[in-house]
């Protein structure tokens, strides 16, 4: 078990995780590529305290060298879910799960818009996990949505499992095996009968299928964890970063302007000092 496991590997991720190794706690970030996200895409910081002039690029690498050098531990994948179990939580990453006494989401600016009738069909058609639950799906047809390069693996297994896949995206996608059917729109919706998916409608074309398998690189904070207090995109948190979850804390854009990473990384700071507060006082208790 983690004393702290922080989803997302930005700014707030990693001040979060550097602050909690500084508590001497055990720190696991789980995320995609931590190069994936707007910073490193940015050609040159000039507002963040002490190191101007710097490309996006090279100031991530500092940030994870840093994080690196006091024990932060890594794992790349994508979180399906965050489960409170007790005094802790089951953080479900594609069919495995850790377990942590508390948790930061660092996930960044993460729209909370989904498809029509995705929600409706979650759990029943849908699935956010090939891995978890492609065995359900064996040899049936199915579809599969991805803005990723993990969507590519998760199609090739499916179709390794006899599953005709039609593989639907938004633009062009490389590396998908021959059998796969390719599909880009730019309007998807969820089809059912009322109690199970029967398929996907993009761009108003109706593509049946057994099972809808949308594979977004990061899923919405409201998503990831039922009951979670938001406003509109963004995660209502107090001044210590605590969110109406107990044990449960969110930094950086996640929370709301400015996207600024000065305020990530102070943001990351106070969530990772005050997850480790919490820990010491049920420890006492």
């Amino acid at each position: 078990m983690y004393d702290v496991v922080i989803i997302g590997s930005g700014p707030a991720g990693l001040s979060a995780g550097i602050n909690v190794r500084a508590r001497n706690k055990t720190a696991l970030i789980i995320s995609n590529d931590p190069h994936g996200g707007h910073l490193s895409k940015a050609p040159h910081m000039e507002n963040y305290l002490g190191m101007p002039g710097m490309t996006g690029h090279e100031m991530m690498d500092q940030f994870l060298d840093h994080a690196r050098h006091d024990g932060v531990e890594f794992r790349f994948g994508r979180v399906i879910s965050v489960l409170p179990f007790g005094d802790t939580f089951m953080v479900s990453i594609g069919a495995e799960y850790v377990e942590a006494k508390t948790v930061v989401l660092a996930v960044g600016s993460v729209p909370p818009a989904q498809f029509e009738g995705e929600a409706q069909y979650l759990g029943r058609g849908v699935s956010y996990c090939a891995t978890c639950d492609g065995m359900l799906y064996k040899g049936k047809p199915v579809i599969v949505y991805g803005d990723g390069e993990d969507s590519v693996s998760d199609a090739r297994f499916l179709a390794e499992l006899g599953c005709p896949v039609t593989f639907v995206s938004r633009k062009p996608v490389e590396g998908l095996p021959e059998e796969v059917t390719t599909l880009t729109a730019r309007k998807f919706e969820v089809m059912g009968d009322g109690q199970k998916a029967t398929g996907l409608i993009a761009d108003g074309v109706e593509l049946p299928a057994s099972g809808v398998f949308i594979l977004r690189q990061a899923i919405a904070p409201s998503s990831l964890i039922q009951g979670l207090a938001t406003n509109g995109a963004s995660i209502v948190v107090n001044r210590r970063m605590e969110t109406n979850i107990p044990g449960l804390y969110a930094a950086g854009d996640c929370t709301g302007a400015p996207a600024q990473v000065a305020k990530a990384v102070g943001e990351g700071q106070v969530a990772g000092l005050a997850a480790c507060a919490r820990i010491d006082q049920r420890e006492r208790s």
